[in-house]
């Protein structure tokens, strides 16, 4: 039976936060209420992470393709992340939760770049839980700066991946792997999102709208992931008690 200790949990959640423009459509709402309502349930889940076991939290809270977006929209959900960052600062200090931003930033509105330097120097001390948020976030352009910045080697993957938090801003440090990737609103696909932390993760599609999703659901998806048997390329433990020696797999034959 699948474990429950905190070992066999996933220590670095990443999640694709999907589905608040239509959580707000079906509501007669403008989108930027359902991100408004996305907002609360980021409040949620960073409440109920730790408790989780849960060390990491990454947070897709804005693409660098979503610049496509109509601009009320984009300036919209800025305003909901500077919001956030100020108001939810005193708590995370208080709680031990040290917030971060990975992406690009020279695009973001000054103040709300502001807010996230001044949130992050003010939570750096934070041990319980770390918060990513990825906003103006491409990982296939963090890719190619960070092959740059490697060199034409590229290195070790460990030397790779401290390359890619120099890409991130974030020199000295690097992203850890994802554990477990949970997308709420039924769709299935990474959308360009830590492509490179996500090689071995574990991925939880949920129909869920992001504005319901909380606590239970993402107990949901670690239970889930708890059922799941990471072998990382190799085998379980149960395919290699169950190996046959060498010599008689050499002479089997179909019938």
């Amino acid at each position: 039976m699948p474990s429950t200790c905190y070992e066999h949990r996933p220590l670095h959640v990443a999640i694709i936060m999907d589905g608040n423009g239509r959580w707000a459509t079906r509501r007669g709402l403008p989108r930027i209420a359902g991100h408004s309502a996305g907002a609360e349930a980021v409040e949620r889940v960073v409440e109920a992470a730790p408790k989780l076991g849960i060390r990491s939290l990454t947070l897709f809270a804005f693409a660098s393709d979503n610049w496509k977006r109509p601009p009320a929209e984009v300036r919209g959900i800025f305003a909901l992340v500077e919001r956030f960052v100020k108001r939810a600062v005193t708590q995370c200090v208080e709680e031990g939760i040290e917030v971060r931003a990975v992406g690009r930033r020279d695009r973001l509105p000054d103040a709300l770049r502001a807010a996230i330097e001044e949130t992050e120097a003010l939570t750096r001390n934070g041990k319980r839980l770390t918060l990513r948020f990825a906003i103006d976030y491409s990982s296939r352009d963090a890719l190619v700066s960070a092959a740059s910045i490697a060199g034409a080697d590229g290195g070790s993957r460990e030397a790779f991946a401290y390359s890619l938090a120099m890409a991130y801003g974030e020199p000295g440090r690097r992203l850890p792997d994802v554990d477990l990737l949970i997308r709420t609103a039924g769709e299935q696909r990474l959308s360009d999102f830590l492509l490179w932390e996500s090689a071995y993760a574990e991925i939880h599609f949920t129909r869920v709208l992001w504005p319901d999703f909380g606590e239970a659901a993402l107990r949901t998806a670690m239970l889930d992931f708890e059922q799941r048997h990471r072998t990382f390329g190799g085998l379980s433990a149960y395919d290699a008690a169950a190996q046959t020696p060498l010599t008689t797999e050499l002479e089997w034959r179909p019938a």
